[in-house]
């Protein structure tokens, strides 16, 4: 006989108290801690509980008695189900202040470490439109809100394009407009959803594998050029025709694409990493600028997402280094070299690392693009490439500047930056928490000297953080 499941709770008249992490809220009811997504500190609601362990629950907002004065209104119609933009209720002013606080209280409670004064955070210029990467979805599985469900809303399609939801692998979100990105992206994606309505094309089933329509990546750039990536499942020969009338579909009608190309992905997954992709018209790249240097962005190239901001970023980085000319610097996880080629006018030479072949190669290009002649690239695994003996080949730095991923850095490569005992280092991060965890193990040897947050993601609760270390 199958065990009853149990029934959760339904709190009535809780006040949301503080922001926690993953965009979500915090409430206390007695000892219980209830995390919260789509509320903010001054709302006072019911929630129901949906999941409950020993110390915790998580939760949602079922009925509002009281809303927070700081709250704002939400600009984006899919506000609430795509999942995206989690702090569009709370006022910039307000987001940058928790992000602060998130930095500070990370630091703190996970670092255990002496501390300068923080830095107030560099806030975005841009909230809206910030980004110059959004990947769409294809699905022939329309997700239905909960208000469409209740008013039983017949749709002529059930094909979408827009974002998975989350928590249904499935389901994707038709999206009308995203705040996102420049709004040729928003062109675009409805342009080639209503002529593949249109002429009958197929969306992409994920159960069952079967549909064409797979994927779209668009790529804008602060030089005004645009990238354009139509991702497909094809199996038969004459397929392949048909898929090109899409493309040339998209070629006649935004002449502003500078770079059309094409995946044909018959995997089981959505990776394009592995796979050729083929120019149907325009060039295979774009170009970013920043002081000047050009940056070739291909389309499996990394690039941080918010152009404007990422100069300012790198300018942190740069003036944290102290860079005067005579520096050997290395910079670990280096990507396509921007960071690398950034501050190499300022250096004697810059030796960058980086797991990705393709980035490494991308890092040399850039290189020579912009007559850099300073700097040595090399890819593989940062914890088997950042040895003592490539220490004792390439000479020990004087400035390491380290941007790894949001896991943070390997033991065995912060053991090798305490062997190599450069003057500074710069860690740049997108993850405060496994930040202050590296920052801990750097203590022996280092001083954390300067810290400045910066917010790359209005309306999310995500925050970059650059902190500077110097040699006790």
């Amino acid at each position: 006989m199958a065990r009853k499941k149990k029934e959760l709770p339904l709190l009535e008249k809780v006040m949301i108290t503080d922001v926690a992490a993953e965009g979500k809220a915090i409430a206390k009811v007695n000892d219980l801690v209830i995390f919260v997504p789509y509320v903010v500190p001054g709302d006072v609601v019911d929630l129901q509980v949906k999941r409950k362990k020993n110390k915790y629950a998580e939760a949602e907002a079922v009925n509002f008695h009281e809303y927070a004065r700081l709250r704002a209104v939400p600009f984006c119609e899919h506000y609430g189900v795509c999942g995206g933009c989690k702090w569009q209720v709370l006022p910039y002013s307000e987001q940058i202040r928790f992000k602060q606080k998130q930095v500070t209280d990370n630091l703190t409670r996970i670092g255990k470490i002496e501390l300068p004064e923080i830095s107030p955070i560099l806030g975005s210029e841009k909230i809206q439109f910030y980004r110059n990467k959004l990947e769409f979805t294809f699905s022939n599985k329309r997700w239905l809100t909960y208000e469409e469900v209740k008013q039983n809303v017949k749709y002529d399609q059930m094909n979408a394009v827009g974002f998975h939801i989350p928590g249904a692998f499935d389901k994707v979100l038709a999206i009308e407009k995203c705040w996102l990105q420049d709004d040729i992206s928003n062109r675009i994606r409805n342009a080639v959803r209503d002529y593949a309505y249109e002429n009958d094309y197929s969306f992409f089933d994920i159960r069952n594998q079967v549909g064409m329509l797979r994927n779209m990546i668009i790529r804008t750039s602060t030089t005004g050029e645009l990238m354009v990536i139509l991702i497909c499942k094809i199996e038969e020969e004459e397929e392949m025709d048909r898929f090109k009338q899409i493309l040339q579909y998209m070629a006649d009608t935004f002449p502003e694409i500078t770079s059309l190309m094409y995946v044909v992905n018959n995997k089981c997954n959505d990776t394009i990493g592995d796979l050729d992709i083929h120019v149907f018209k325009g060039n295979d790249h774009i170009f970013e600028e920043m002081e000047g240097l050009r940056f070739k962005i291909g389309p499996k190239s990394f690039y941080q997402t918010n152009s404007e901001q990422a100069y300012n970023l790198y300018k942190i980085t740069r003036d944290f280094a102290g860079l005067t000319g005579n520096e050997l610097v290395y910079d670990l996880y280096t990507g396509t070299g921007t960071i690398a080629n950034f501050v190499a006018r300022q250096a004697r030479q810059v030796i960058g690392i980086e797991y990705v072949p393709e980035a490494i190669e991308d890092a040399k290009v850039n290189a020579e693009i912009n007559g850099i002649n300073n700097s040595l690239f090399f890819a593989g695994d940062m914890k088997d490439m950042l040895t003592q003996d490539f220490i004792n080949q390439y000479g020990r730095p004087d400035v390491i500047i380290t941007d790894p991923p949001r896991a943070g850095m390997h033991q065995d490569v912060i053991d090798v930056i305490l062997f190599a005992e450069p003057k500074r280092i710069v860690y740049v991060s997108c993850n405060p928490a496994t930040q202050a965890r590296d920052l801990a193990l750097l203590d022996e040897k280092y001083k954390v000297t300067a810290v400045q947050p910066v917010d790359m993601f209005p309306h999310t609760h995500h925050v970059e953080n650059v902190v500077r270390l110097e040699k006790r």
